[in-house]
């Protein structure tokens, strides 16, 4: 019940940065619908074809395709107030990141994957939805730019796994890397680190 929690936790956050691209790009609302639909599942869907998960688990439960549905509607309610919030794209996202990371780590533990694979996947899980959103609204993905993002949800599931080493529970090993993830994403933008760019003019 927690990963589940923590599953449409993601998929919240994920919808409403989707839904906070969309206007922006001012789609009407079906076009509104499936940018926060991919957003919310794409990376998911990636990762369960990847590991053999069929049919993707959003096709098998309905609670995932009925939480996109509400939150785009909520989304689009508030949406006055949700631009109140400073940069709140960035926020949704951040959260989305953190929270998918680590659900694509248990999803790769559970298919009995090494350490390794499951930081690759649970990196996957949390960019790729943002990934498809970004080409779909014509705008070069954020995990293609300069901006610490891949690298976020890598050190966040690496510190996973050497936290399951300490002796805590497994529930606050979880928390605590989701919230490395967010932490390090929100530092590397506050102070503008950035991954060195390998253009030469």
């Amino acid at each position: 019940m927690f990963y589940f929690t923590v599953d449409i936790l993601g998929t919240i956050a994920f919808a409403i940065s989707g839904v906070l691209v969309a206007m922006e790009k001012k789609l009407d609302f079906f076009g509104v619908l499936i940018i926060a639909f991919v957003t919310a599942i794409g990376g998911g869907t990636l990762r369960d074809l990847l590991i053999g998960n069929t049919p993707v688990v959003w096709m098998r439960d309905s609670v995932y395709m009925i939480t996109i549905i509400i939150t785009v509607i909520l989304a689009i309610l508030f949406v006055k107030q949700l631009k109140y919030l400073r940069k709140s794209l960035f926020l949704f996202d951040t959260i989305g990141i953190g929270l998918y990371t680590l659900v694509g780590i248990e999803k790769g533990l559970d298919a009995g994957l090494s350490p390794l694979m499951c930081i690759a996947l649970g990196t996957i899980t949390a960019s790729f939805g943002g990934v498809i959103r970004d080409i779909l609204c014509n705008e070069i993905p954020v995990i293609f730019r300069k901006e610490i993002y891949a690298t976020a949800c890598i050190i966040g599931g690496a510190s996973y796994f050497i936290l399951n080493q300490l002796p805590i529970a497994p529930n606050y090993a979880f928390v605590i890397a989701i919230l490395i993830v967010i932490a390090l994403r929100i530092i590397a933008v506050k102070f503008n680190i950035r991954l060195p760019n390998i253009y030469r003019s």
